[in-house]
């Protein structure tokens, strides 16, 4: 056990899984052997994986932000030191997910009773080597564990830990607008040149269920989501840096999308769309919905006065739509699509109504609140089950 403390103390790869809680009550046992260590080392490992070992140390491996793991993201060689340190401390760590209560207590003399913990049988090694080849669809670090993210207060890219699971199967009409979505999304992940998309529409119809549903359906193939609220746009020069040299796919996501005449925030995505700012992202593409078809709110004021390029400016403001390469509009439902909506998602709750009593109450519903979408098909649904 000596030995393998040592050895754990040579970690330089993963030299930050020392300080992973886990590991590092490990290391404190092995260091000084008592039943308090024992049982100390033991609660670390039920409170962060429930008592595996084995899997707690191949999660470590898998989702480690090391050198290695950068390099072969970025594309460049490996060089040979490199690569036989990392199969060293891959075979440190293996030992480290082979330990049981028999192994790591066969010096101890404590006649108490000891908790006990589960490992189960991997190969580091050909886990972790076969994850590196593939490092384009399993990413590392958050990008590993995590299909959804956002940007906080401060910039970070931070993961969302409970995001929305919805799936393109769930959705239901909009064949077509899907379509064109998904298909430029698959270019990305194809390593083929693919656009930015403007998704415009009434509210409810779908324009950001169809967004997410898509990253949902296309995250196993190394596809990530970064959502950036409207007041954040001055940051996504840093946030393409960021993401440029990753070996994942992005879309980042700005939901409902507009501006108010002289924001500045106009003029920084209007830069980031026209290439001014930063290159062109292989890896990132922005997907933005709004509710309008010109993303600039006018007043009646605004289209008059005696400004002499008062009309070239208005110009400036609405063609900001054009910028993106793709435009898909939601149109909201007629009458028609909206009870088939309501019909599918029916048949999918379990409901059983007669087809007349649906239908007229689903037609009341949306009177009673002013019209038809795809939202509101879904709120008239939740409310019969809900009685």
């Amino acid at each position: 056990m000596k030995q393998l403390k040592a050895k754990l103390e040579t970690l330089c790869i993963f030299r930050e899984l020392q300080n992973d809680p886990v590991i590092s009550s490990l290391h404190a046992y092995l260091e000084n052997p008592t039943g308090s260590a024992y049982a100390g080392f033991v609660a670390a490992l039920y409170s962060a994986d429930g008592g595996n070992l084995g899997g707690y140390v191949k999660g470590l491996c898998l989702n480690s932000e090391n050198v290695y793991v950068k390099l072969v993201g970025s594309g460049k060689d490996i060089p040979e030191y490199l690569h036989q340190s990392l199969l060293a401390e891959l075979d440190i760590l293996q030992e480290v997910a082979e330990l049981d209560k028999t192994k790591l207590c066969a010096s101890l003399e404590y006649p108490a009773f000891l908790p006990d913990f589960t490992t189960e049988k991997l190969n580091l090694k050909e886990l972790y080597l076969r994850r590196a080849e593939n490092i384009g669809k399993y990413g590392y670090g958050i990008y590993a564990q995590n299909r959804m993210f956002y940007v906080d207060e401060a910039g970070a890219i931070t993961p969302v830990h409970h995001p929305d699971r919805i799936e393109l199967s769930q959705l239901v009409d909009y064949e077509s607008e899907r379509k064109v979505i998904l298909e430029n999304t698959k270019a990305l992940l194809e390593n083929k040149p693919a656009a930015n998309i403007l998704l415009t529409g009434d509210a409810g119809t779908g324009k950001s269920s169809t967004v997410k549903a898509v990253a949902n359906a296309l995250w196993s193939e190394g596809l990530r989501i970064v959502e950036v609220r409207k007041d954040q746009l001055r940051a996504i020069p840093k946030i393409l840096d960021e993401l440029s040299g990753n070996p994942l796919k992005f879309v980042l996501f700005i939901d409902d999308l507009s501006f108010l005449k002289d924001d500045d925030n106009f003029n920084a995505l209007k830069a980031v769309l026209e290439g001014s700012v930063t290159a062109k992202s292989t890896n990132v593409v922005i997907y933005a919905t709004s509710n309008r078809r010109h993303l600039i709110k006018e007043s009646f004021s605004d289209r008059e006065g005696d400004e002499v390029h008062r009309n070239d400016t208005l110009q400036e403001f609405v063609s900001l739509s054009e910028r993106f390469g793709i435009h898909v509009s939601f149109s909201k439902p007629d009458k028609k699509t909206f009870l088939h909506i309501v019909h599918h998602l029916a048949k999918e709750s379990g409901i059983d109504m007669e087809k007349e009593e649906l239908e007229l109450l689903a037609e009341r519903f949306a009177l009673e609140r002013g019209g038809r979408s795809a939202r509101l098909a879904r709120q008239f649904i939740d409310g019969l089950l809900s009685k």
